[in-house]
């Protein structure tokens, strides 16, 4: 089996190193077992909350304290650890979070699941950097990036399927994070194929590489587009119950939105090259915008079901061309290792930030905050052109 060796220059396809195809599969895979909790997560933390274990407000600091990780443990991965001995970490990572998955299935208290979603969390991040870092090294980093976001979407589907109809039912919310702690055990096996060592990208200032000004306001135009949506998405059912939609309906529509994902995801893989990623993340901005801005305004049910379902296409859609942009702020690609950092602060800051606008039992506030978050993100993707072309410009 070939490796990803450090000493190898590349081919056509890749920067640097030669994987082949099924050691690409396999990154990915690691990757989307790091991400599964995304679209799991209203599945298992709703479980945990119909069961008693914990309040609204304690599922929401046990949402947030794991979003947070994921995205710490995904910018350390990347940006501080070599890119070397990847089966060994992967492995390692691999049991770490299955161990702490099981520790989520018998925690007693509330302080107890916070502290065991943080250690899965960091774990995720880890697994999303196993991915994430092949997918810097493509010349065709956003069509890989969206092959990832497909395989990550459809898993979360599929699992969340099974668990919504046969696990939970029979055996509770512990019986959802043992199937999760079963996952990554029997991935394991697919570890073994990852590329040993990823060849080296031009690391030596990584610092300085993001500490540009189209650098910070590309990752910061990825984390407002992540916080409309974060803020949507944790508070779509008490929003649709202050239009008179009830929690099943609504349940419905949030396994409609996974679906619109998947679709999103699968349709930026084959219009990615066609469109320009300026092009794209603005027009995607104005959707997200018109979208949020009819979630504030009392919309009834079918309007409501549109405007979720579009949410859900958009959000993995726009991901391919987020991913060019940090390509362009930084032809280094470390900037775009931090992508993901990027949308996982964003989707854990979304809803606390919109959480302060809520005033009693109105949550317009938060699609409110939802549109602006989009227009903020459409608005710091003008500067990054403006920045761009004033240096282009000395140059």
């Amino acid at each position: 089996m070939t490796s990803t060796n450090a000493g190898h220059s590349g081919n056509g396809d890749w920067l640097v190193g030669n994987p082949t195809g099924w050691q690409l599969a396999s990154a990915l895979w690691i990757g989307s077992v790091g991400l599964l909790i995304l679209g799991l997560q209203p599945v298992l933390l709703g479980a945990l909350y119909t069961e008693g274990h914990v309040s609204g407000d304690e599922l929401a600091l046990v949402a947030t304290a794991e979003m947070i990780a994921i995205a710490i443990g995904s910018a350390v991965v990347a940006m501080l650890l070599s890119a070397h001995k990847m089966r060994w970490k992967s492995a390692t990572l691999l049991l770490l979070l299955a161990l702490a998955n099981v520790w989520t299935a018998y925690a007693a208290t509330a302080n107890t699941l916070i502290a065991a979603r943080a250690l899965a969390g960091l774990a995720e991040g880890g697994l999303v950097a196993v991915a994430t870092e092949l997918i810097a090294r493509s010349r065709r980093a956003e069509r890989i990036g969206g092959y990832f976001v497909t395989m990550q979407t459809l898993a979360q589907c599929a699992l969340a399927l099974l668990l919504a109809l046969y696990v939970i039912p029979a055996a509770g919310s512990a019986g959802g994070f043992i199937v999760l702690a079963v996952v990554c055990v029997a991935s394991l096996a697919v570890a073994v194929t990852v590329p040993g060592d990823y060849a080296d990208l031009p690391k030596e200032e990584n610092l300085a590489n993001v500490l540009t000004v189209p650098s910070l306001t590309a990752l910061l135009s990825v984390f407002c587009y992540f916080m409309f949506f974060g803020a949507v998405w944790a508070f779509l059912e008490p929003l649709g119950a202050q239009y008179g939609i009830d929690g099943r309906t609504v349940g419905l529509i949030v396994s409609a939105s996974l679906a619109a994902q998947v679709l999103g995801a699968m349709t930026a893989t084959v219009f990615e090259a066609r469109i320009d990623y300026r092009l794209a993340i603005a027009a995607i901005g104005a959707v997200a915008l018109v979208s949020s801005l009819i979630l504030a305004s009392g919309p009834g049910l079918t309007t409501f079901w549109i405007a979720a379902l579009v949410m859900g296409f958009i959000l993995l859609f726009i991901v391919p061309y987020q991913i060019r942009l940090a390509i362009t702020a930084d032809e280094t690609r470390t900037a775009v290792l931090l992508v993901p950092a990027a949308q996982l602060f964003g989707l854990a800051i979304g809803p606390i930030a919109a959480s302060l606008l809520i005033d009693g039992k109105d949550f317009r506030p938060v699609a409110e905050f939802a549109a602006a978050s989009a227009v903020a993100s459409v608005l710091l993707l003008g500067l990054f052109i403006l920045v761009t072309r004033r240096r282009r410009a000395r140059s």
